[in-house]
């Protein structure tokens, strides 16, 4: 197959060109995820200077399902990034894709891609499994009670010692850029990717971003990179990375910082009566496991 990808006649056979805006209406309908949201579609393949080919499948004068493509890949998935000469230019982690599909449609896709979606696995005749899974934060109330007693104990202590949070809404995008870039290289000791393109991307996706920034003191102390996707029957977020002040270790911001995005995140998916698919990428980190269950994800 991997030869037989290289051939567009064969990669698109079932599939028309459609529009962007035909692309929109599909997710729209049928729902998708950060990854294959129309903004960030459109916003960074203009970013890359992509030129996106928007494909879809019919069933009579019905739409039923839609793609937007690189090449031979899906849109903005790593590997793309590589093939066009573009390594690291934006970072959205190892995120999920969820393809906007009708339920009851059965379609193949023979765009390249990896950690796609189980929720399409009914609808994609072509998925492959793959070993590695993706970590989906838990449930508020499948964490144990001493868990989730530390967790608001941390968040109490910080508190009193002039913690604040504030919603990454509250500051501009380049601010919030040198922020997330700053505690990123304090806590991993390497620079962030995308970093020099990183204000230009949240600037692109500002309303996409969600998650608060946690300060000590009016100094920031701890980010993360969080955005979202709302969809007919289900709310993304994927949390592609963050960084922490070492300084403040002691105050756990790192974790108090998880426990209040996931728990925002939760309620807000709640009050839609959507299911939440928080994704902290891929199931790698041993940190992961107290936060998340594992799932599984395919590739094409």
């Amino acid at each position: 197959m991997s030869w037989l990808n290289r051939v567009p006649a064969w990669r698109e056979q079932g599939w028309q060109p459609i529009t962007a805006a035909q692309y929109a209406e599909a997710y729209a309908r049928f729902g998708g995820s950060v990854i294959t949201h129309p903004l960030v579609v459109a916003e960074l393949s203009a970013l890359a200077g992509i030129t996106p080919r928007y494909l879809g499948c019919w069933q009579g004068d019905e739409l039923v399902g839609a793609l937007a493509t690189w090449g031979r890949f899906l849109a903005c998935a790593k590997e793309a990034l590589k093939a066009f000469g573009h390594k690291g230019l934006f970072d959205l982690g190892n995120a999920e894709f969820i393809l906007p599909i009708k339920p009851a449609a059965n379609v193949p896709v023979r765009f390249q891609a990896r950690y796609m979606s189980a929720l399409n696995q009914a609808q994609v005749s072509t998925l492959q499994p793959q070993a590695e899974e993706l970590a989906m934060a838990r449930a508020p109330e499948d964490y144990g009670k001493k868990f989730r007693y530390n967790q608001r104990r941390e968040l109490r202590l910080l508190e009193e010692a002039g913690g604040v949070l504030r919603p990454v809404g509250d500051y501009a995008p380049q601010d919030l850029a040198a922020i997330y870039c700053d505690l990123f290289e304090r806590r991993w000791g390497f620079v962030a990717t995308g970093a020099p393109h990183m204000a230009q991307v949240l600037k692109r996706l500002h309303t996409l971003l969600t998650g608060f920034v946690l300060e000590l003191d009016g100094e920031p102390i701890a980010v993360q990179l969080l955005y979202q996707a709302e969809s007919p029957a289900w709310w993304s977020v994927e949390y592609v990375n963050g960084g922490v002040d070492p300084s403040a270790r002691d105050f756990s911001p790192g974790s108090v910082l998880s426990f209040v995005n996931t728990q925002a995140a939760w309620e807000q998916a709640r009050a839609a009566a959507k299911p939440l698919r928080y994704s902290f990428g891929r199931a790698d980190r041993e940190y992961k496991e107290r936060w998340c269950h594992r799932v599984p994800v395919f590739q094409v």
